[in-house]
């Protein structure tokens, strides 16, 4: 290389480093100049800090802010349980006729909406019937997604109405845990009682513990019976024979005037009840909205069992007093099938009072036309013995009393039966003369 390109060379090089050199002094002369600032601030602020009052207002401020973002967390999240009440409509059957009550749980969080259902029962158990007739059959809660509950309700054209209730998330978390532990095992089932422990009074008494449910008004008019609001439903189905049966087998504890909580036994008056009721604070319900619309039944209060007891009891006191050998012996079979009759239902009776589990089968004063006793007096009618005319005077004096006191005594007896005990009180007569 020609040596003025080396100089030249050289020159621009040492220029470009003397730059250099001098660029790196200029930079740490400046971050040292910042770091002593910063150190200077930090520690005036940590002097600011250490004074009372400064740490008052950072501790006012600290509280504040936390709140604010709590409040505006609550405001914009949304609950995620909704839970609602849903009545279902009485069906034309007798397991159906007093309608049904079930709670749905929607939870939004888990994307389910269930119903929870304490009516159910294993049809499929082998000792089914007698668990039944004895009052020992278990009755339990399940659950179920929505549309499969329906399902039945849109098959039969029944009603299903929903009332939403207005609680807060503690008392839906609650009533959501309550039930998830009663699925749990053999919590899940319950010995079933008609009047005070079945499906709806489940729901209600879930109601009144967790959302305190509270209702003074009366649901029905005062005096009101279980056997009068059990009656309702069978006179607005048309079962007066359903009606005669189930009159027969409940005792008079059916007969009590029922309080404001013992009249929430059947769906219908629970619904009537959340619609009235109230909280502590709100009232219970929210919502309330009809999900399945169903026909209404005919109210027909025709006492057909009256009329037929009455024309069968008018034919045989009319041939009993015919005088000829075939009226008598008619006459007779007719006796011996009518105490016997008789005498059999007054045991049955005495079996579901004493033999059951049923409370509303006790104290049955159906007993006093049907007298167990009238099985042994059938059996001896074609022998008679000395005793048999005795018996049936004793019986003559019953039966007249049972006419005398039939519309005052503590329970209400089925009218259809007045015919029954006139043609028991004439057969009796006429066997206590023979």
């Amino acid at each position: 290389m020609h040596r003025s390109a080396l100089k030249k060379q050289y020159e621009s090089d040492h220029s470009v480093a003397i730059f250099s050199s001098g660029q790196v002094g200029i930079t740490a002369i400046l971050f040292e100049e910042y770091n002593s600032c910063m150190r200077l601030l930090l520690n005036n602020f940590r002097r600011i800090l250490q004074r009372k009052k400064v740490k008052r207002v950072f501790g006012v401020l600290i509280v504040f802010f936390t709140w604010f973002a709590n409040a505006s967390h609550a405001q914009t999240a949304q609950p995620h349980l909704r839970i609602s009440l849903l009545t279902c409509g009485p069906g034309d059957e007798l397991y159906s006729i007093f309608g049904h009550t079930a709670l749905r749980i929607i939870d939004s969080s888990q994307n389910t909406d269930l119903i929870y259902n304490y009516g159910t029962f294993d049809f499929q158990d082998p000792d089914f019937y007698p668990k039944f007739v004895r009052g020992k059959l278990n009755y339990f809660l399940s659950v179920e997604e929505l549309h499969a509950f329906l399902y039945e309700y849109q098959v039969t054209n029944r009603s299903v109405t929903e009332q939403e209730l207005q609680m807060n998330d503690s008392t839906k978390l609650a009533i959501k845990n309550a039930i998830a532990e009663n699925l749990i095992g053999n919590i899940r089932f319950y010995k079933y009682d008609f009047l005070y422990d079945n499906c709806t009074s489940r729901v209600k008494n879930i109601l009144v513990r967790y959302a305190g449910m509270k209702i003074d008004t009366k649901l029905v008019p005062n005096g009101t019976s279980f056997r009068d609001m059990i009656h309702e439903y069978l006179d607005r189905g048309s079962m007066a024979w359903t009606k005669l049966g189930m009159d027969i087998l409940l005792g008079s504890r059916t007969d009590k005037a029922v309080t404001i909580d013992e009249s929430m036994f059947l769906p219908d008056y629970l619904m009537k009840g959340v619609d009235s009721s109230a909280t502590s604070t709100n009232p219970l319900m929210l919502h309330k909205q009809a999900i399945l619309p169903g026909s209404t039944g005919n109210r027909n209060t025709t006492n057909w069992p009256l009329f037929v007891f009455a024309i069968i009891s008018a034919v045989i006191l009319l041939v009993s007093n015919l005088k000829s050998k075939r009226a008598w012996i008619i006459t007779r079979l007719i006796d011996f099938i009518l105490f016997c009759l008789t005498g059999l239902i007054g045991c049955f009776l005495l079996f579901t009072w004493f033999g059951t589990d049923h409370s509303s089968f006790a104290a049955n004063y159906n007993l006093l036309w049907a007298l167990p006793t009238n099985v042994i007096a059938a059996a001896t009618l074609w022998k008679r013995p000395i005793w048999l005319s005795k018996y049936f005077f004793v019986t003559s004096l019953v039966y007249g009393f049972l006419l005398a006191c039939f519309f005052w005594l503590p329970q209400q007896l089925n009218p259809a039966f007045i015919p029954l005990v006139i043609l028991l009180l004439f057969r009796s007569v006429k066997w206590a003369k023979a």
